[in-house]
């Protein structure tokens, strides 16, 4: 009796350190001891950074490797871009950008980076919706009512944006030129000028990130006709999409990826998709995503190849058609 019960307890520990044993094999499923560094090339606090920082802590955690931040702003994205594209090779080095990295080859003379050849797309992280919002002055409570108030006063509404070439910039000239209406766009060095002098009735429309525009309409400083994704958000249900509200051809949206320097072995590839989706999957994650107005997305590196690919060409022939030069 008593051996059987010695033979259980010796059972028991061995199955105890086995499942020790397991759980630090699972954790310890990095590439190496060395820390991989995300570039992020926008500044410290911004929404990108919040992702890149909130992706790294859960790597971190699953792969017991040092996940270091980098910021590397400047140009447009284009300076830490550049880091990104010239990084080794190995695994070590990532880039956690926005879809300027697909606008800024088409808005600059030159640009060094190529976001097709230079980079291997990882996953798409998130999205994040833009609205079309105007001041509440404006006699237009549709966007169907707004295309007709602009186009009886052809270039004597003015709208705003937090730069040339920026996704809210781009935005906005694709409205121009799928709703054939004349705007005229006055650009500032950052979005707090722009929402200050929206509010403030100086300029009368820009695009917004949803999350930035809805405390705004609920104090009714401005008003939100519609979203530019192809499904409505879901912080805001009740605003329809531009498409549903008539704008064939608007589909305008924030995305954000991860891509490692080209010649990343394909094997190192396909772990960082399956952990980055794994993340993307943990409800902590989403609600910290949520607060930025950003939702979860995950994917294959096929299916953000193409999107990459698309959105070159799509913004190629806006920039183009609207006759855009970054200053």
């Amino acid at each position: 009796m008593i051996v059987k019960q010695v033979a259980r307890l010796l059972a028991g520990v061995v199955a105890l350190v086995l499942a020790a044993s397991d759980g630090e094999m699972a954790r310890a499923e990095g590439l190496s001891t060395r820390p991989i560094t995300i570039i992020v090339p926008f500044t410290p606090g911004t929404g990108i950074d919040i992702l890149a920082r909130t992706v790294g802590e859960q790597l971190k955690q699953l792969w017991d490797q040092p996940v270091i931040v980098e910021n590397r702003a400047g140009a447009s994205g284009n300076i830490g871009t550049q880091a990104a594209a010239r990084a080794e090779p190995d695994g070590h080095t990532l880039l956690m950008t926005v879809n300027t990295f697909v606008m800024n080859p088409s808005l600059f003379k030159t640009i060094p980076y190529d976001p097709v050849t230079n980079f291997t797309p990882i996953i798409e992280v998130a999205k994040g919706a833009v609205a079309l919002v105007t001041h509440p002055s404006v006699p237009a409570d549709t966007t169907q009512a707004f295309i007709a108030h602009a186009r009886a006063r052809p270039g004597a509404i003015n709208y705003a944006s937090p730069g040339i070439g920026t996704p809210q910039h781009l935005a906005m000239e694709l409205f121009k030129l799928t709703a054939k209406v004349d705007l005229t766009h006055v650009p500032y060095k950052g979005s707090a000028g722009a929402v200050t002098d929206l509010i403030g009735g100086h300029v009368s429309a820009m695009f917004l990130p949803v999350h930035t525009a809805l405390p705004l309409a609920h104090k009714q400083q401005i008003r939100i006709l519609a979203v530019g994704s192809p499904q409505r958000s879901p912080v805001a249900p009740d605003v329809p999409t531009l498409l549903e509200a008539g704008v064939a051809g608007f589909e305008v949206d924030l995305w954000y990826g991860l891509l490692a320097p080209a010649g990343t072995p394909g094997d190192v590839i396909a772990r960082y998709n399956a952990t980055v989706n794994e993340i993307l999957h943990m409800p902590q994650v989403a609600q910290t995503l949520a607060a930025q107005g950003l939702a979860p997305i995950g994917g294959t590196p096929a299916s953000f190849g193409k999107l990459i690919a698309a959105d070159r060409d799509k913004w190629a022939t806006v920039i183009k058609d609207a006759g855009i030069a970054a200053e």
